[in-house]
């Protein structure tokens, strides 16, 4: 019976402490570029290791004509990504830096590529197909010293589905609905 209290104490003092300790912050909002684009986020607290990062940017697309041309053009993104900072109360028990979310995260990206505009010189492009992007990734984010500078580095594999049944039949006919997402970014927080 002794042996069972103490496990159950020392149980509900690790989640205690697992929970007390290393919370992402309340909302922040981001600017970043990167080789791929720029975008502006905001992130905001749901629980003290989950976050929501909402995004809107211009992302780097590289296409190819139904003339065989190939190019590259900015198309706009909208993305949703709960995220999970699953190492922020470790980081702030060994003393190091968690402030804006300075952490490693597992999340899932939300993206959405709107027919809109185009930005570049594209003689031959036609359109962007409106397509939503779901991909789970890996990713760590670092604040640069004391500053407001940041950079953040992620890696996922998902699917990519076409929201036109034209675009869907015309394009994965060449291609398969893998998406794939690398990015690293630099940043400034506000």
């Amino acid at each position: 019976m002794k042996q069972l209290k103490i496990t159950l104490i020392t149980f509900l003092l690790g989640i205690i402490a697992a929970t007390a300790q290393g919370t992402v912050e309340k909302s922040f909002f981001n600017f970043q570029t990167g080789m791929v684009g720029f975008w502006g986020s905001h992130e905001a607290r749901l629980s003290n290791k989950f976050a929501l990062r909402t995004e809107i940017g211009v992302d780097l697309w590289q296409y190819e004509t139904f003339r065989g041309e190939d190019g590259v053009v900015l198309v706009p993104s909208i993305s949703a990504e709960p995220r999970w900072y699953y190492n922020i109360a470790k980081r702030e028990q060994k003393g190091k830096a968690t402030r804006k979310n300075s952490a490693n995260f597992f999340s899932i990206n939300f993206e959405y590529y709107p027919d809109l505009f185009v930005i570049g010189n594209m003689p031959n492009f036609m359109y962007v197909p409106n397509q939503i992007d779901i991909i789970p990734k890996w990713g760590i984010r670092r604040h640069i010293g004391n500053s407001n500078f940041n950079y953040e580095v992620g890696i996922g594999i998902g699917y990519k589905a076409y929201l036109n049944e034209d675009d869907s039949k015309t394009i994965s006919s060449t291609t398969d609905n893998v998406a794939v997402d690398i990015h690293l970014r630099i940043g400034y927080t506000f």
